[in-house]
């Protein structure tokens, strides 16, 4: 069994394959990664979803010389879904790599940005043929010091009609440079490339298998409208389990979480590579023998994990990879029980949901959350069924004797006695449920408008929201990420919007500074959840939020002046990739 260690990767990239949960190499990563770091041209057959990515990626970031501020690795990918996904994991691969640059370039994006960035130098470019054609026409993309070629799903680049513009490319391309063609098929045109500008290429052709459980019932649910935290507490409420694997991608969440769902009443406990190894142990011991329902793990703290009473697996964050997921949902449907996987989807990791799908060959059934009214029920059928429970199993005569007493002593009763002690017994969990709050919408310093409860309303309802035109009080507070950390308007909005449970109408202008930045909210935020807001990462960077002060008043739902720039312009590569995303003003976050 080959493991990340022993493919000679470089330390940096080691380490971040380790903190993203990577462990063991796919198929095509095993057989393609040692080639390509001696140098080799690749021939590779691999269905999406297979870790090709990873497995052009790592070699490349492997034999990067960040000192050379120039295009070394090229990606050519036939769509600018492709190129941002590929623009991103190369971002997430590199992220032990300091002053480390890549570039995503497209068509329908700003060319003036590409150019600046380009120009301030960068190390990788991940274009569709057609923007990187006009880059080499204008002479603004150097290919002298290029390095690698990559040319990701050929066949669907022939499909759309782009293999002339690739072969153009690589007529461009310095000849001494490495080649790695990856294609689903290997239809006759995509070999004739392949004979004329790959020398000597190693092959390699990776089967794609179904491994998903037959036992398992798979099914989704889009991440919009609720925040990731609620959405599952409706789900532990509604639904019948017994152990539940939460999956998480970083150490820092598993703790994090699992503190959250104690105080939500469930009983969990984290497990990550940060534990020693009696601890987690002990933690999957005590899965094992009811003391804990839920564990919170990350995919490399998770491996080994057998315990028959899992009958879900939540995927909190979606995995990097389809053999990731494959592993995860393995930990439920056990010892020949059913089980039930459920994976969270933001609308930009759908590319990755059809991945899974295709390369596992089983559809994935969307699902709507529990509604209120559904949870209040689930509760209150609980409530009885317990109320029940005590009356078989317990001597009550004593507790009898005391009511019969109080009742007599003030004089009302039994009934509300009794309703009395439901209460008592139900106050942290009710089991009325109250009606979801109405946004404010007025302008004052005693309230903060926008917030709602679990049921806030889903991002299609939003968009029927009208707003008075009224303007409301708004307060600056300093945020720690900035231009430093890659980070975009997008992602400040999307982090407080799901975490703070506010509309993202209400969120103002957002300020891009080097090390921080500076956004607008409505003022008289309560100070728990600005304590929240404290510990939110963006970027792996926690927000640490701090007031600066009263900020200029806000219509909801208009547009702010776009931000201005006060330090030198970001030159990583994961930028916004087009205008609307890059806006600053309080409008929901495009994906």
């Amino acid at each position: 069994m080959t493991t990340f260690t022993e493919l000679a990767l470089s330390k940096p990239v080691l380490s971040a394959i380790t903190r993203i949960g990577y462990e063991q190499p796919s198929p095509i990563q095993a057989a393609a990664i040692p080639h390509l770091l001696e140098g080799r041209d690749i021939l590779g057959t691999a269905q999406t979803g297979t870790g090709k990515t990873a497995a052009f990626a790592l070699p490349a970031l492997s034999n990067i010389d960040l000192k050379v501020e120039a295009p070394q690795v090229l990606v050519l990918a036939p769509t600018r879904e492709l190129a941002i996904q590929v623009a991103e994991a190369f971002q997430n691969y590199a992220s032990d790599m300091r002053g480390f640059h890549v570039l995503p370039i497209y068509g329908g994006s700003s060319m003036s940005g590409q150019l600046r960035q380009l120009q301030r130098g960068v190390h990788v470019v991940v274009g569709t043929p057609g923007r990187v054609m006009d880059h080499l026409r204008r002479g603004t993309l150097k290919l002298d010091k290029l390095k690698t070629v990559v040319l990701d799903e050929a066949d669907e680049m022939l499909r759309m009609g782009f293999i002339d513009d690739v072969t153009w490319i690589l007529d461009h391309t310095p000849p001494e440079r490495q080649v790695a063609l990856f294609s689903a098929t290997m239809p006759a045109v995509i070999r004739k490339v392949a004979n004329t500008y790959l020398n000597n290429p190693e092959e390699i052709k990776i089967e794609a298998k179904t491994a998903t459980v037959d036992s398992v019932t798979q099914r989704y649910w889009k991440a919009v409208g609720t925040n990731k935290l609620d959405a599952m507490t409706r789900i532990l409420e509604a639904e019948d389990f017994d152990g539940v694997i939460v999956f998480v991608r970083t150490k820092t969440l598993t703790v994090e979480l699992a503190e959250k769902l104690e105080a939500r009443g469930h009983r969990a406990s984290a497990i990550n590579g940060d534990m020693s190894q009696q601890l987690r142990e002990r933690t999957i011991e005590h899965l094992k023998k009811n003391k804990i329902d839920i564990v919170v793990a990350t995919d490399v703290a998770a491996r080994g994990i057998d315990v028959a009473r899992v009958s879900h697996v939540i995927n909190y964050d979606i995995p990097y990879d389809t053999e990731a997921y494959v592993h995860r949902i393995g930990r439920t449907g056990r010892a020949g029980r059913s089980g039930n996987a459920i994976l969270f989807v933001a609308p930009r990791e759908r590319n990755m949901l059809r991945s899974i799908e295709k390369a596992t060959r089983q559809a994935i059934t969307p699902m709507e959350l529990p509604s209120r009214e559904q949870v209040q029920t689930r509760r209150i059928d609980q409530f009885k069924a317990s109320i029940d429970k005590a009356l078989e199993q317990s001597d009550l005569s004593i507790y009898s004797d005391l009511v019969e007493a109080f009742v007599k002593e003030r004089e009302i009763a039994p009934e509300q006695v009794a309703a009395a002690l439901a209460f008592m017994a139900q106050q942290d969990r009710p089991l009325v449920m109250e009606e979801p709050r109405k946004p404010e919408r007025r302008d004052s310093r005693d309230a903060t408008p926008g917030f709602g409860d679990d049921d806030r309303p889903r991002r299609k309802e939003r968009k029927e929201e009208t707003f008075t035109g009224e303007s409301i009080a708004m307060e600056r507070f300093r945020i720690e990420v900035g231009h430093d950390h890659q980070v975009k308007p997008g992602d400040i909005v999307g982090a407080i919007a799901n975490e703070a449970d506010l509309s993202s109408a209400y969120i103002g202008r957002i300020n891009l500074l080097d090390d921080h930045s500076t956004v607008d909210l409505p003022a008289g935020m309560p100070a728990e959840m600005l304590q929240l807001l404290k510990k939110v990462r963006v970027r792996n960077q926690p927000l640490n939020i701090q007031s600066q002060g009263a900020a200029d008043d806000f219509v909801p739902g208009a547009k702010s002046p776009r931000p201005k720039r006060k330090g030198p312009p970001n030159r990583g590569g994961d930028r916004p990739h087009n205008r609307k995303d890059s806006r600053s003003d309080g409008g929901r976050r495009r994906s």
